[in-house]
């Protein structure tokens, strides 16, 4: 029985962990939106909350806990700069998890993990509904570029028939 274990070990050692969430929270806060499993983008949240809680303190102190888990020198100064300005007023929730279905190849279930008050995927689609892009630009999309890959194969098989 688990009772009173909290967490999820994600099939990995707790250094790998801590390293994987780190890395996480790094490309979070860098390009303020990723792709990841659910279970991942769970275990993400709460990590990377604590950290921007620590960045609305703007201490030396503060600074270097948050350098602790965050080796990129630049993420955590755009975190000290404009993070914490932005989320000053904020008591918390500062992440989104977006469900997007399962993974194809091994079923896994996908989410997207964001920062609140960013340009969010529900704010772009609803600019493309809006605009009149639906799923049929996105299809047209879609049917060009398998076309174009379907060429650009044939291309190179005639290549290498003419070689030999």
């Amino acid at each position: 029985m688990r009772h009173r274990v909290a967490g999820r070990k994600l099939g990995r050692t707790s250094e790998h962990r801590l390293a994987l969430l780190r890395n996480m929270s790094t490309s979070l806060f860098d390009k303020e939106k990723i792709t990841t499993t659910l279970a991942k983008a769970k275990e993400l949240r709460p990590f990377a909350e604590k950290l921007l809680t620590l960045t609305k303190k703007e201490t030396l102190h503060a600074r270097r806990q948050v350098l602790r888990h965050i080796h990129d020198r630049t993420v955590v100064a755009k975190m000290f700069d404009t993070l914490s300005a932005r989320y000053s007023a904020r008591p918390g929730g500062y992440t989104r998890i977006i469900k997007l279905g399962p993974r194809r190849g091994d079923n896994a279930e996908l989410a997207i993990i964001e920062l609140v008050d960013s340009e969010s995927v529900s704010e772009v689609a609803e600019d493309k509904a809006a605009k009149g892009e639906g799923a049929e630009n996105d299809a047209a999309e879609e049917g060009a570029e398998v076309e174009a890959k379907t060429t650009k194969k044939k291309a190179t098989k005639k290549k290498t028939t003419k070689k030999a």
